[in-house]
């Protein structure tokens, strides 16, 4: 249990007790009560949306301010796709495989690297009867996803997507369909954090629509080389995923001059409060650092035509989204006076590839992209061939045999660009110059989400009883707006705060939860009978006493959001889920719960007689990391006590971006200046950067300590 770590901490410093004595797990397991988490969590994306949404276009108001902040814009959503700094344009090397032939249009089969390795493959679909010197205006069709798959063969969702290709070349066009990664005959991932608990993802801040973003940046570089391709006249299109895409190149790259995003774009409110999300995979979204709703997106496609199109009964792309997103951006356009540039279609049906949707998308680009005269004499032409199929999907294929050099498939390792190892400090001016920077970093990339600091705690006490010589508190506090939360507090009875030599804040986990219900729940079951209590452990509480009898210590214990009396229901994919919405509203689960430690921290500051008492902090596994990044935001705090505290953030805890500037040995070193640190774990081994840091520094040995455990049995059940 947690106070009994704090103890075993100190006597085992003392070399009173032995190590084999550090854990007696307590196995008993709880029902918890998830209603209460489950509608605070509800209410809570719903206010957080909300404040996003309203705050979409809110310092525009000319097109003035459009134009002065356009640049920002764009910048903020390359760095929110990964693409910041932009990767270097390195040769694409394209190659041609095989041609097929139509009686109307040629089909080539087409690979090239948008950058070393990163294989795209594609169809360029060219008309018959080009002549020589003549410039087409070329649609980059961006697909969905669509499997063509037989047996192990991928033969790309471009196949399934072939229909269009041909539509656009037989009515004079040249039309590029490129596949996607996760669909491509190289088969690469969208859904590591939906399907495959790759949370590590949020950390590096890797969405693979920046790689999706790439690919379409660097077809269009292709499709400029090409002497039949007009590079003045580029549009793109695409639905469902490619609708996405589309959105993301025509907002970055103004080399798209019309664009006709198809099912691939709704509110942030759609998403993240009536979950849409759960039909999404990670494709779909930027991280979202810098908290836009999608209609930032649209905007930024302003002035060039933009046909939004949509059906009415889509379940992943509502109706009330697809509205909101269309007029929230529309005051872009009317800034502008493009209002005939900005059109709005919507079709009856669901989530679904239809005729219906393609004909007014082919009518804007006739009209915007193609440039038809019969626009301006007689009003629309007639579209009077239909998309049709005409190859098998072996016919369109490009590769015979995979490339052995591809990093299609792993993209996500290695995509976005990672913070070098650092390098320890000639002096303490270099490191503080270096700490620094780690926490602007932070500030400004990881923890963006976190409310507007001294907001009111609303301390309100609950309870405060005394038995067997223990007084037992528990104080209520606002972590942040919709996010209540109980601190409880123990210490010997007839204790004053300013008798005490230190206050320890335990940050639970679940487990935490348990054993500390389990303790405290023999002897104050009154007070915490609306938990739902294990059966309670009296020989844990009388050790907890024998602590208090012996120390002028108090402990206090804070469960974050999720846990203990606010949990929510813990199926997968209800928590998967929770997890994901975070990030759609610029947050992590476990950075909300970082800042739910330092509100604790903060009440117990604000209690009568403890504001000058030492306060140490210690948690376990996953919640070790949430202490020691909570620490380094609140002052005064003089140790830490970190239990299997991971070695990188590509475990825990997952937080914003935070691989972009710094791994934890880096926020070890940041804590150690300030605090003593304490690390329990069943190695030695990790934490050599800091140990450099801290001798460095001249902290000497005691101010770092990396002690090892003793065999855990049940450790590989942590």
């Amino acid at each position: 249990m947690i106070s009994k770590h704090i103890l075993c901490a100190v006597l085992f410093s003392l070399g009173v007790m032995a190590s084999s004595d550090l854990h007696a797990e307590d196995a008993t397991k709880q029902s918890p009560n998830t209603s209460r988490g489950d509608r605070m969590i509800a209410a809570y994306f719903k206010s957080q949306t909300k404040k996003i949404s309203d705050n979409c276009f809110s310092e525009i108001h000319s097109l003035k301010d459009w134009e002065a902040k356009k640049g920002e814009y764009r910048k903020q959503l390359f760095e929110m796709l990964g693409l910041q700094p932009l990767p270097k344009k390195t040769p694409l090397k394209p190659t041609v495989t095989g041609r097929t032939e139509h009686d109307d249009f040629t089909v080539e089969n087409i690979h090239f690297q948008s950058m070393p390795g990163l294989y795209v493959t594609g169809n360029l679909y060219l008309p018959r009867g080009i002549k020589k010197g003549e410039k087409l205006p070329t649609v980059l069709y961006v697909c969905g996803h669509g499997r063509v798959k037989k047996g192990d063969v991928s033969f790309g969702n471009k196949t399934h997507y072939q229909h269009h290709g041909g539509w656009f070349a037989r009515n004079g066009y040249a039309c590029f369909t490129i596949d996607t990664i996760q669909l491509g005959e190289l088969e690469g991932m969208h859904h590591g954090t939906y399907r495959y608990g790759k949370w590590w993802w949020i950390s590096r801040g890797y969405t693979p629509a920046g790689v999706e973003a790439w690919n379409c940046i660097r077809a269009l570089d292709y499709l400029q080389s090409r002497p039949e391709v007009d590079g003045e006249r580029i549009g793109v299109t695409g639905r469902s995923g490619g609708g996405a895409y589309s959105w993301w190149v025509a907002a970055l790259d103004e080399r798209i001059k019309v664009a006709v995003p198809v099912a691939g774009i709704t509110s942030l409110k759609n998403h993240v409060v009536d979950g849409t999300i759960q039909g999404h995979c990670d494709c779909m979204f930027q991280v979202n650092t810098y908290m836009w709703d999608y209609a930032k997106i649209a905007a930024l496609v302003a002035p060039r035509p933009l046909l939004i199109s949509n059906s009415d009964k889509d379940g992943i792309f509502p109706l009330d989204g697809v509205v909101d997103v269309y007029f929230k951006a529309r005051k872009i356009y009317d800034l502008y006076g493009k209002l005939d540039q900005y059109g709005l279609q919507i079709t009856e049906g669901p989530h679904k590839d239809t005729q219906e949707l393609r004909i007014h998308a082919f009518h804007w680009f006739n009209k915007f992209l193609k440039g038809d005269p019969a626009y301006e004499k007689r009003g629309q032409k007639l579209i009077n061939v239909t998309a049709e199929k005409f190859f098998e999907p072996e016919q369109l294929k490009v590769f015979k045999e995979l490339p052995t050099d591809e990093i299609t498939t792993t993209a996500h390792d290695t995509f976005t660009q990672q913070a070098p190892a650092p390098k320890v400090p000639g002096s303490t001016e270099d490191f503080d110059k270096q700490r620094d920077g780690w926490m602007t970093f932070l500030k400004q990339k990881t923890f963006r989400g976190w409310p507007e600091e001294n907001q009111s705690l609303n301390l309100k006490q609950a309870f405060s009883v005394e038995n067997e010589g223990v007084k037992f508190s528990a104080i209520d506090f606002t972590s942040q707006a919709g996010i209540p939360l109980r601190l409880y507090l123990a210490h010997r009875a007839g204790l004053k705060p300013a008798e005490l030599d230190l206050v320890v804040v335990n940050a639970l986990n679940q487990q935490g939860w348990t054993d500390f219900l389990s303790s405290y729940g023999s002897a104050f079951k009154a007070q915490l009978q609306s938990e739902a209590l294990p059966a309670p452990d009296a020989e844990a509480f009388a050790q907890n006493k024998k602590m208090f009898d012996s120390f002028k210590w108090a402990m206090a214990y804070v469960a974050p959001r999720g846990i203990g009396r606010t949990q929510w229901e813990q199926s997968e994919r209800n928590t998967t889920h929770i997890r994901r919405r975070h990030v759609l509203i610029g947050q992590t689960l476990d950075g909300q719960r970082i800042w739910d430690v330092r509100r604790a921290v903060q009440s117990i500051r604000s209690l009568p007689g403890f504001q000058d008492v030492q306060l140490w902090m210690q948690g376990e596994d996953e919640m070790a990391g949430i202490v020691l990044y909570a620490s380094l935001f609140e002052p005064n705090v003089h140790r830490l006590d970190l239990w299997r505290l991971s070695k990188t953030h590509a475990e825990t805890p997952i937080l914003l971006n935070v691989l972009r500037g710094l791994d934890v040995p880096a926020a070890v070193s940041m804590a150690t200046k300030r605090s003593l640190v304490r690390i329990y774990q069943q190695d030695e081994q990790g934490w050599g950067y800091p140990q450099a840091v801290a001798e460095k520094l001249g902290l000497g040995q005691k101010q770092l300590q990396v002690r090892k455990l003793p065999e855990d049995p049940d450790s590989s059940k942590k």
